[in-house]
């Protein structure tokens, strides 16, 4: 699909907004006062965007449910989630619907203000300045700033887009993107762990020689870790989160990354072939290594490697004859027992610790990928990308008891190529993130600078494993891997 066919498709996912956001008689009147707008914003979006019939209090649910007759209520988003994101006018979907020329930035169909004159060069640029000087209220206060030692916030990658998306936990909504990435080409963030202070947040890079250490108080890149060679993937933290442990399909190589020292320890004798997830023990001495092709698992432990076959078939490092592809692997919260998603057999294989032991093949939907660990409930979510189509939606979540490796749950929502769970624990949520790369799949809302289709996210309460509500929160594209911060 062209860049012109995928244009018309994001134009026809808005004309819902378009025919219901109308000026009848005897709608509400357009809201007054300033709604903590600074004077030059409260002119446009008071005036111009939350009038009758429109986006304000009385109509903003039959208007893309976009409410802007308050500064406050324009971050709680539409429909389609965030569409002013602080700092980053670029990533901002109300400036493509209020832009008319295409050399300032994105066009989005229908225009707004909806049946009235579009917003001159002046009010658009005035916008965006706005926005990317943080999208401050009539007081200077800049949105979700507040407690940014506590803010529940769960990080996502793109392997489409240099970002990191930044979500806030209480209005479900992204906050921030933070630009990561040193070249201008794509250089593919591949994972995203969150330590477990909640303090900083690392990301590999596919493509990149550097793992990228982000502040979470101030959602800000503060180092950069240098790397040898490319294709860095999967990473597994420590307990205290002072260490990390990447692997490298490169040089075939785990490394630790010493996280407060910025210092890089490359593991002798790790000739791993195609490494791919890894997972460490109690003490971070022992790793666990998935071969991403064929039915092979390295153990690393002071310098020696032990091979596993997954299947108890003879080890290959190659795919066919039904190989299991060992994608990732996770260890169980009391480090007890180990979990390997296979790709290709479409299995969860769970082994023993202890001695290695197979303990059981639980099967799962079609191309399971990550593995996430739930601890306020014995819960495993497995994110089956590829699992049968309902509709246009593909895709599934399972959801396992880690403890008495039961299933618990199918879940299968209005997913499009589910790829990773991200549990946010102290609100009881869970966010399942889907890729939507198949232009099969439910035609995003708008497109933005980065190429290819926007993926999205659904929010899932962690008790009743039921949606907390309808939407599909877009996001930018190919949203991979995410994590949440506490």
């Amino acid at each position: 699909m062209n860049k012109i066919t995928r244009f018309i498709a994001a134009v026809a996912s808005s004309l819902t907004l378009a025919v219901s956001c109308k000026h009848e008689p005897g709608a509400a009147p357009a809201a007054t006062g300033d709604g903590d707008y600074p004077a030059a914003m409260a002119t446009i979006f008071i005036n111009r965007c939350a009038t009758a019939g429109c986006h304000n209090e009385a109509s903003y649910t039959g208007a893309g449910g976009l409410r802007l007759d308050s500064w406050e209520y324009l971050f709680y988003g539409s429909n389609n989630g965030a569409v002013v994101v602080p700092y980053s006018s670029d990533y901002s979907s109300l400036m493509y619907f209020t832009n008319t020329d295409s050399t300032l930035g994105p066009v989005a169909i229908p225009t707004m203000p909806l049946n009235h004159d579009p917003l001159t060069k002046e009010e658009y640029l005035a916008i965006k300045q706005w926005i990317d000087s943080g999208a401050p209220d009539k007081n200077g206060n800049i949105p979700f700033a507040s407690e940014p030692a506590t803010r529940q916030k769960v990080y996502a990658i793109h392997l489409g887009c240099d970002m990191v998306a930044v979500i806030d936990a209480e209005k479900n909504v992204v906050m921030r993107y933070i630009p990561i990435g040193k070249t201008d080409g794509l250089e593919m963030a591949d994972y995203i762990r969150v330590s477990p202070d909640g303090r900083y947040a690392y990301v590999s890079m596919w493509f990149g020689e550097e793992m990228y250490k982000i502040d979470t108080h101030t959602d800000k890149v503060v180092a950069k870790i240098s790397l040898n060679n490319i294709l860095w993937s999967i990473m597994a933290m420590s307990a205290d989160g002072n260490k990390v442990a990447i692997t490298n399909a490169d040089n075939h190589q785990l490394a630790i990354v010493n996280a407060p020292a910025a210092s890089v320890q490359y593991l002798p004798g790790t000739a791993f072939v195609n490494p791919n997830g890894v997972a460490g023990n109690k003490t971070f001495d022992t790793f666990y290594v998935t071969s991403l092709h064929g039915n092979t698992l390295y153990k690393y432990s002071n310098g020696n490697t032990k091979t596993i076959s997954i299947d108890g078939k003879p080890l290959t490092t190659t795919t066919g004859n039904g190989t299991p592809e060992p994608f990732e692997v996770g260890m169980s919260p009391d480090y007890t027992r180990y979990f390997v998603s296979c790709h290709q057999t479409q299995e969860v294989r769970v082994f023993n610790t202890h001695n290695d032991s197979l303990v059981k093949v639980i099967q799962v939907g079609a191309r399971p990928a990550a593995l996430t660990f739930a601890s306020s409930k014995p819960y495993l979510f497995v994110a089956c990308s590829e699992d049968d189509a309902t509709g246009i939606f593909k895709g599934s979540v399972y959801v396992i008891d880690y403890n008495t490796l039961e299933e618990v749950k199918v879940i299968s929502g209005d997913f499009y190529q589910p790829n990773s769970v991200a549990i946010n624990e102290p609100g009881n949520t869970f966010y399942v993130f889907s890729r939507n790369q198949n232009y099969d799949g439910p035609a995003p809302h708008h497109s933005g600078p980065c190429s290819g289709r926007n993926g999205y996210y659904q929010v899932y309460d962690l008790n009743t494993l039921e949606p907390r509500n309808g939407k599909r929160y877009e996001i930018l594209v190919d949203p991979f891997i995410a994590a949440p911060r506490f």
